[in-house]
């Protein structure tokens, strides 16, 4: 899951400060989600894949 965070962020070009910004929430918070150290809330999940232009499919569902 957290490498996709990544993955998407680096794709837009975004640092963790500019995503955390757009979100509203601290820069380590982003920090932590990708590190796979934070369990993000629904609502926050939602708007990490709206900034991101991807689904909450892409960025947060497990592969088995």
């Amino acid at each position: 899951m957290s490498n996709r965070i990544k993955m998407a962020r680096v794709e837009k070009s975004l640092t963790q400060e500019q995503l955390a910004s757009r979100v509203s929430v601290a820069r380590q918070t982003i920090g932590l989600i990708e590190k796979g150290k934070y369990n993000p809330s629904l609502k926050l999940c939602i708007a990490i894949a709206k900034t991101l232009g991807k689904t909450l499919d892409d960025l947060f569902w497990e592969d088995d």
